[in-house]
């Protein structure tokens, strides 16, 4: 719900904050871990404007609620994102305050500014201990346009708009913006060869998608039903699912992927909460006519109307000749998370509908979020046709997939009249040659 942390007029102190380009305002206050210059202790933080709030140094000066300080003071998110909805709402709204232009008293704004670090020598780390992740594979335009160049006859198979499909990734593999990504090597077939080959992947390929954080989860055995599973929503976070495409058709059948996915992952260092994120609630993808409605346990009337989020996510592209002439990143496409098939919640409630334990931390990836137009399909798969159609880039190169020295930037931003807007930061990652 709407609260005075969302109301657009509020500015804060720190002026950074209130810039119209800003990322992180006062109506946003995403957590983060950080390790300062000169300290190898991680923590949590909160982003506002080009700042950061030290909220483990705020909870040792008894500035935040009592039911979040120990959490506030630890290595990880994880004992946040397990305190649930009322925690998470009461440091929000104390946060909101202290950080407030006309909140916070002079005196306490003193105090308040000695726990502010300032982005220069910080180093971001993983938000979460993330103990499972998994990939979903959630818009359909997506998976039409996939499924169309490799099965033109049946591009979605027969229980796509059934159930949410996903597959478990490899959480030990996912690494913060800026981590570089090195080429992988593994198996591959092209298709008028009679045996696979050994060596490093020629179709190396990005994902545009949303990462959702759990919050506390669910005993083993039990399930999360459909109108709970926002209360088990922390946050999002940009994801890039790096994909070696070429490994990908070799390996697929029968068991989904593997190595053509599990040797990188990169998320962005903020994670935006879904209370920030309560303006820019929508309604649920609307499924075309003669598509079968979610069955019951998918089925909520305040999901259908409130599961949706306008997030509007993009994705840029530097190549190594666009570095060495400075050159600004080319924007290769752009996509509205509302035209995800299934919502968030569906994802998360159907995860655990068999009974398996969601815990605080497990990152659920939506899946790549494309659209219905060509400059919405979100990877190269798609942009490219598997290759046979290659972008031009405006420098005159030319790609089908990804080359060394690549660095693909992601983007996500929400804005609403009425609305301030909000970002969620970049989520970066740089190509390497593969090793040996």
């Amino acid at each position: 719900m709407l609260n005075q942390t969302h109301d657009p007029a509020r500015l804060s102190w720190i002026e950074s904050a209130n810039h119209a380009e800003a990322d992180f305002p006062l109506q946003s206050l995403p957590f983060g871990v950080f390790r300062a210059a000169g300290n190898l202790t991680p923590r949590i933080g909160v982003a506002i404007g080009n700042q950061i709030l030290d909220l483990t140094a705020a909870a040792e000066l008894d500035f935040l609620p009592i039911a979040a300080r120990t959490a506030c003071q630890q290595p990880t998110l994880n004992p946040l994102m397990a305190a649930g909805p009322a925690v998470w709402t009461a440091l929000r709204a104390r946060l909101s305050e202290l950080l407030g232009v006309d909140s916070c008293p002079a005196p306490l704004r003193i105090q308040v500014e000695r726990c502010l670090v300032p982005p220069a020598g910080v180093t971001m780390l993983l938000p979460a201990a993330i103990g499972d992740y998994t990939d979903f594979y959630a818009s359909s335009f997506h998976a039409t346009n996939v499924g169309k160049l490799f099965r033109p006859d049946q591009p979605l198979l027969p229980n796509y708009k059934w159930v949410p499909i996903g597959y478990h990734g490899r959480s030990s593999s996912i690494a913060i913006s800026g981590t570089p990504v090195r080429r992988p090597h593994g198996q591959s077939k092209p298709a008028d060869q009679p045996a696979p080959t050994y060596g490093p992947s020629q179709s190396l390929d990005y994902e545009l998608e949303l990462g959702a954080f759990v919050g506390p989860g669910n005993p083993r055995g039990d399930s999360i039903p459909l109108a709970a599973a926002p209360g088990h929503l922390f946050g999002v976070v940009l994801l890039n699912d790096w994909s070696a495409r070429d490994l990908q058709s070799w390996e697929y059948q029968p068991l989904g992927p593997f190595l053509a996915k599990n040797f990188a992952t990169t998320i962005s260092p903020w994670v935006v909460t879904m209370e920030a994120l309560a303006p820019f609630r929508a309604p649920a993808f609307v499924r075309p006519t003669g598509d079968p409605a979610p069955l019951p346990y998918l089925a909520d009337e305040h999901d259908a109307a409130h599961g949706g989020l306008a997030l509007n996510l993009e994705v840029r592209l530097l190549t190594e000749k666009m570095r060495a002439t400075g050159t600004a990143p080319h924007p290769l496409s752009s996509g509205s998370f509302q035209q995800m098939y299934w919502t968030l919640a569906q994802l998360l409630t159907h995860h655990a509908s068999n009974g398996c334990n969601l815990q605080p931390g497990d990152l659920l990836g939506s899946g790549t979020v494309s659209g219905p137009t060509p400059g919405s399909r979100g990877c190269l798969l798609e942009l490219t046709a598997r290759g046979t159609e290659p972008l031009r880039l405006p420098n005159g190169e030319v790609r089908r997939f990804l080359e060394d020295g690549d660095e693909v930037i992601l983007r996500g931003y929400a804005e609403r009249p009425g609305a301030r807007g909000i970002g969620l930061g970049e989520c970066r990652g740089r190509v390497l040659p593969a090793a040996g």
